[in-house]
């Protein structure tokens, strides 16, 4: 059986049981994602970021401007979902945004952005209440969401990319 070069984790299964416990552990995932990510791309050059993770998908630069991109919608939509009466959010597209001019600059400037975004995500998800991740919010797509899911989400986003990097390293022998 081949890998799924996509899903090197699998998918996300949104219909988990998240207790108390698995939220803390998530938000430690959140928290971490900037120290492992920096080391997910410690030392490769330019040529390697330019690597895509798996064929046509996304070079290793894509990605880290990807996750910038995607963890700063779910900031403002946790703070929405925090502050509104069940928000309806707005999708964005992902693949088209991968492909502006803003994706093919060098990735410290999104490390920057990933590192202070969690930062502030960190803190927020760590003063919530139970009560608090159990809001909402609409996704046009895919329907309600609580807090908590989302929660498992990009929890396993962040895993989900920085393994494509680590896995391309070790296929490659980076």
């Amino acid at each position: 059986m081949s890998e799924d070069l996509r899903f090197p984790l699998g998918k996300f299964e949104k219909n988990i049981e998240i207790t108390a416990e698995l939220r803390k552990e998530f938000v430690q995932t959140i928290s971490q994602l900037p120290k492992n990510l920096k080391k997910a791309i410690s030392g490769l050059s330019d040529e390697q970021l330019e690597t895509p993770y798996r064929p046509e998908g996304w070079t290793v630069r894509q990605t880290v401007h990807h996750i910038a991109d995607s963890h700063l919608n779910s900031f403002i939509r946790f703070k929405l979902a925090l502050t509104e009466d069940v928000p309806t959010i707005r999708p964005y597209a992902e693949d088209r945004w991968a492909e502006l001019a803003d994706s093919k600059m060098p990735i410290d400037v999104s490390l920057k952005i990933i590192e202070g975004i969690h930062a502030r995500w960190t803190a927020l998800l760590e003063s919530m209440s139970d009560e608090d991740f159990q809001k909402e919010l609409n996704h046009p797509d895919s329907g309600k969401w609580t807090l908590e899911k989302m929660l498992g989400l990009y929890e396993w986003h962040s895993r989900h990319h920085t393994a494509h990097i680590t896995k391309l390293r070790e296929r490659n022998d980076w």
